[in-house]
């Protein structure tokens, strides 16, 4: 089986070069989550590069007895604003508890709108 050749992404919408490459896509998941996931319009990612969003945060916090803070933050296009995913963490200080460790959003996963994204000129 040969390797895909890597690809970049830009915003669906306006064409702003996102910075999001195929080989930070989380593919562990490939078999039904991964289909599910498909289906729904998501694609996850392990990384980005946060520069090129602007983030709104849209906080949903579990209960302490659950033991961790989830939040969920929503990502737009940093040129034109359109939403692109959601990035998803743990953060205790957006959940009001302490945060002594953490200064601010530690992000596990990024789910990206499929028709948010179309693939970069650059090669």
């Amino acid at each position: 089986m040969s390797q895909a050749e890597e690809v970049s992404y830009s915003c669906g919408a306006c064409g702003y070069p996102l910075n999001l490459l195929s080989a930070n896509r989380i593919t562990s998941t490939i078999g039904s989550k991964y289909r599910k996931s498909i289906k729904k319009g998501y694609i996850a990612f392990l990384s980005i590069d946060l520069s090129r969003f602007t983030q709104v945060d849209e906080i949903r916090c579990l209960p302490l007895s659950l033991g961790r803070n989830s939040s969920k933050t929503k990502l737009l296009c940093r040129k034109c604003g359109v939403h692109i995913g959601y990035g998803y963490g743990d953060s205790p200080a957006l959940c009001g508890f302490d945060s002594s460790n953490s200064t601010g959003a530690s992000y596990n996963k990024f789910n990206v709108k499929i028709r948010a994204l179309q693939p970069s000129q650059e090669s």
